[in-house]
């Protein structure tokens, strides 16, 4: 089988929900990976990161709450590196691990991904990614007052702050990246979809009070990086149209045509399955002969030899 340079996109599945959960699911997910490169693919990994993040959000609201006059909220955007950095640290720790028990030599290294957003996206008019903990009406009410945040009314549970969710431009740190990979290295990179910037005076890089979505900015970074291959790994082992009703089809191929038909008919939910299919179809067009395959992570193998999974392609 011809060697390809392959972006692969964790899904949360693949990190569990809290550190226990994540030095497990981080295990099965080395070895799904090592499969990969044993077969002499260069591998880019990226991944998501929503119950990390949230966690170190919790974490700092009730540092904040503990004695405010000495803490302040921490940015959203320095919770996302605290979240690449932690994540990272285990995916090259047990991939590193698990490629030398196979007596494979290389190295694997994490990069501190920005991605850089453009601050007149729509989405910055109308934020409504839910993030961080639970607030009280009068603790809403003072961050509104005091830092601006926009807040929700959450089904009665309290108030949480609401965040944009804009489309990555583009990656700071490819050229970094990139020379990593020229030079043999398994790159870990663009985690949580990356932390969102956008450049103010000069060649300053401010933080943005918003979440890229990981599928997008796991596409952009396959484009950016002349990727022949992008897996996005999800929860099923196939996209289906009709999902969970008696006439559930499971779709072993797309071209990008008949995925926009399935997307205008509403066949994909807007939180899970819908950014994956819209970042498989971007990446598919992107360029000749560009694969986006959708499958389950311990089907990524499988999904690569045309076993399984969904692929989308021209």
């Amino acid at each position: 089988m011809k060697q390809k340079k392959i972006v692969v996109a964790l899904g949360g599945n693949a990190l569990g929900k809290n550190l226990p959960e994540q030095m497990v699911a981080v295990k099965f997910t080395a070895k799904a990976i090592a499969d990969l490169i044993e077969e002499g693919h260069e591998v880019v990994i990226s991944h998501g990161n929503g119950p990390q993040v949230g966690m170190i959000q919790e974490a700092m609201t009730q540092l904040t709450r503990s004695n405010p006059e000495k803490y302040i909220p921490c940015p959203l955007s320095v919770c996302t590196a605290m979240s690449q950095g932690y994540i990272g640290y285990d995916l090259q720790n047990l991939l590193r691990e698990e490629l030398l028990d196979r007596g494979i030599q290389q190295d694997v290294t994490t990069c501190l991904t920005q991605v850089e957003v453009d601050p007149n996206d729509p989405a910055f008019a109308n934020p409504t990614k839910p993030i961080g903990a639970f607030l009280t009406k009068e603790e809403a009410d003072k961050l509104v007052a005091e830092r601006g945040y926009d807040v929700v009314e959450d089904a009665g549970r309290g108030y949480r702050r609401v965040v944009a969710s804009p489309k990555p431009v583009s990656i700071v740190e490819i050229s970094t990246i990139r020379a990593l990979v020229d030079t043999g290295h398994v790159v870990v990179a663009a985690g949580g979809g990356g932390i969102p910037v956008f450049k103010t005076e000069g060649h300053h890089l401010k933080g943005a009070a918003a979440v890229v979505d990981k599928d997008f900015a796991s596409e952009l970074l396959a484009e950016q990086l002349d990727a022949d291959l992008l897996i996005i790994l999800t929860a099923v082992e196939k996209v289906a149209i009709n999902f969970n009703k008696p006439d559930q089809k499971w779709l072993s191929e797309l071209t990008p045509a008949e995925a926009r038909k399935y997307m205008e008919e509403g066949q994909f939910a807007k939180g899970s399955m819908l950014p994956k299919v819209e970042a498989a179809v971007k990446f598919a067009e992107s360029k000749p002969g560009r694969t986006a395959l959708i499958t389950l992570l311990e089907k990524a193998r499988d999904g690569i030899h045309g076993k399984t999974g969904t692929t989308i392609h021209q």
